[in-house]
């Protein structure tokens, strides 16, 4: 393999960049070496600098699920940004698009564009509080909403492959009002004091947890959590960022039958252009300015380059024999890797298109379980199939995902490399 051009990439990159990324987990310290410079990419496949081709896993974490350069989306994003690429002020694709979306998510009943996933939480909790006039925020640990300050303790994701708790930087005030809970533990809530519940506005979580690896909920856990925000009149909200239009075109609530107070999307909704949402039930949407107290704001929000893209896969997505094929021939492809798998200390937890490798003997339920797979196994993993031209994510906190542009001959290469590998 090739990489000469990627190593003085780096070293550039390292001179102006804090690690020489622009987001952590890109700069590989989970599976050591140095990252990857990539330049092109098309359908399930991309190029580095170098020359090396991959069938590519990631689809940058996740919004790619078209795959690259899809002709339909490109097109929008071509068509749009020669008419204009931002004006400040309204225009009609952005309430294409929400209307699109609401569709898709009915709990969202008005929702608000932002520009990442991270804004998308950060203003959702923002108005949680502003709606209840509580404090509180319950999260589970290695659930990651963002990079924000309140919410920056006990999360999964990049944080989880550094081995930091938490992030310097932030005061203690920001976070005292963060309380975190075990994901898939109904009795790490029930175990909090009357006096902390009362003062909760929200529990937000990822109802498919996919930052410390894919952990799914166990039976029934998420309508009990469900129940118990009723009981305790404390607002639900679906982290959906990553699980939104990818576990179904109605996400994960859609999956399980469960209805939010509020939902904040991010990834596959933007088409892989830098979009977000969140929204939830219209009384509570309503507490945001200009009709409420609650300000939030932002000069690229609803931006109309990024609503075109986000807009044009979703009409994809939503012919229903796309989310059958997918899910099909995703469900081939796990059941080869557990063939591969079957006898060696190594589980692979799947849902619909989804997927993580742990080296355990079988899946975690919990932050504490996956912490304690053998992520140098999967170092070693990850490098031997990027030699062999296969790009999963590089550290086990991740999710990898089956996407559209996936073929048959695709997954069977990589099924190859993967027997290789072991």
């Amino acid at each position: 393999m090739k990489d000469s051009n990627s190593r003085n990439l780096f070293r550039r990159a390292s001179e102006i960049m804090p690690g020489g990324v622009n987001s952590p987990v890109r700069a590989f310290k989970a599976v050591g070496g140095n990252p990857i410079f990539m330049k092109s990419g098309h359908g399930c496949r991309m190029k580095d600098v170098d020359g090396n081709e991959y069938i590519d896993f990631v689809g940058s974490w996740g919004p790619l699920i078209l795959g690259h350069a899809h002709p339909d989306v490109v097109h929008a994003i071509q068509q749009r940004a020669a008419e204009g690429t931002t004006f400040g002020a309204p225009t009609a694709v952005e309430l294409d698009l929400m209307e699109a979306i609401r569709g898709a998510f009915p709990s969202m009943e008005m929702l608000r564009l932002v520009s990442s996933g991270t804004e998308a939480t950060m203003s959702a909790l923002r108005v949680a509080r502003g709606f209840t006039g509580k404090n509180n925020i319950l999260k589970f640990e290695g659930c990651y909403h963002g990079h924000h300050d309140s919410l920056l303790t006990s999360a999964g994701s990049g944080v989880a492959t550094f081995d930091l708790p938490d992030s310097s930087g932030v005061p203690d005030n920001y976070s005292r009002n963060t309380i975190s809970v075990v994901y898939n533990d109904m009795n790490s809530l029930r175990r909090l004091s009357p006096e902390i519940l009362k003062d909760t506005a929200a529990v937000i979580i990822e109802p498919v947890a996919a930052n410390m690896g894919l952990v799914q909920p166990s039976a029934n856990f998420l309508s009990d959590l469900r129940q118990f925000t009723l009981e305790h009149n404390i607002l639900l909200i679906f982290d959906e960022v990553i699980s939104g239009f990818r576990v179904s075109f109605g996400g994960a609530q859609d999956y399980y039958g469960i209805r939010p107070d509020m939902t904040c999307l991010g990834k596959i909704v933007g088409g892989g252009m830098p979009l977000a949402a969140y929204g939830g039930r219209a009384e509570i949407m309503r507490v945001i300015a200009p009709v409420g107290p609650v300000y939030q704001a932002g000069t690229l929000s609803g931006n109309p380059v990024a609503s075109a893209a986000g807009l044009a896969t979703l009409k994809i997505l939503k012919q229903k024999s796309v989310y059958q094929d997918l899910n099909a021939k995703a469900a081939k492809f796990f059941a080869s890797l557990g063939e591969l798998f079957a006898g060696k200390q190594i589980s692979l937890s799947t849902l619909g298109s989804m997927f993580t490798i742990f080296f355990s003997s079988s899946s975690p339920q919990n932050f504490k379980e996956s912490k304690e797979c053998d992520t140098k196994a999967y170092s070693e993993l990850f490098w031997n199939l990027i030699e062999q031209g296969i790009y999963i994510a590089p550290s086990q906190f991740e999710t990898n995902f089956v996407g559209v542009a996936h073929e048959e001959k695709d997954l069977d290469q990589t099924l190859n490399a993967f027997a290789r590998a072991l």
